[in-house]
């Protein structure tokens, strides 16, 4: 395996459904940093939304992963989509330092990270830096408690990041953060007001451990299949006349 300088270090962003991914993405990619950053971007619709938020006149790249779960059904695309952003940067084709994946709130990062240590071409060329969750401070009980996805991906975090806490009472907020540490002891819990939090609180943190994991979650390295049950899916509404929200 190659020296870890050498290696291209990845984020992976999660969060479940509104928590404010997207929002800690733009405010990432805004930052005055200095950073050349890839963005792959996964929806689990036909049709992305997203990515038309992404701010599109800088230098990064985004990469967009439509109508699956990027823990299963688009997993291969994903193992694609960085062989070929390692290609093209090694023949100079493109420039970029790091890559943020973005997750669909209903992706388990389980099998995400997974990808960086069982797959041999992207073990040899990419560092999982650290995974990121976005918790919505005002339905985060609640998604915790009727989704499983919620919980493994607060379990799997390296930084909590608590949002829309100026929409709660101190004691609600309170609450969430025993939850949140019961669930996950080792992630620092911060919370973020519209994504703004210190980029060195994100970028280059070296969280992820992989001995951690495996004491929490001893099959990790198990390439076992994943599948989700059907509580939640999506559909595209088409229409030749101009779409009244009325």
């Amino acid at each position: 395996m190659a020296a870890v300088p050498d290696l291209i270090p990845v984020t992976i962003l999660t969060g479940f459904l509104g928590a404010g991914k997207t929002t800690l993405l733009n405010r990432i990619l805004h930052e005055q940093h200095g950073h050349k950053i890839a963005v792959i971007e996964n929806e689990f619709g036909e049709e992305g939304i997203d990515n038309e938020l992404l701010v599109q006149e800088r230098e990064e790249r985004i990469v967009e992963m439509n109508n699956g779960c990027i823990c299963c059904t688009v997993r291969g695309d994903l193992v694609r989509i960085l062989g070929d952003l390692a290609e093209r940067r090694r023949s100079r084709q493109i420039q970029f330092e790091r890559v943020i994946i973005e997750t669909t709130g209903l992706a388990d990062p389980s099998p995400v990270a997974q990808t960086f240590f069982i797959d041999d071409s992207i073990a040899e060329r990419f560092l999982l830096d650290g995974v990121l969750t976005v918790v919505d401070a005002v339905h985060g009980s609640q998604q915790l408690d009727a989704n499983r996805e919620a919980v493994e991906q607060v379990a799997f975090a390296d930084r909590i990041l608590l949002s829309k806490t100026d929409l709660t009472t101190p004691e609600q907020t309170a609450a969430l953060r025993i939850r949140l540490a019961a669930i996950n002891p080792r992630a620092p819990i911060r919370e973020v007001h519209f994504g703004e939090t210190p980029i060195a609180d994100l970028l280059d943190i070296r969280g992820f451990n992989l001995n951690a994991v495996l004491e929490f979650s001893p099959d990790f390295l198990d390439d076992d299949d994943h599948v989700h049950d059907d509580a939640v899916g999506s559909f595209v509404f088409r229409s030749e006349r101009a779409f009244d929200v009325q």
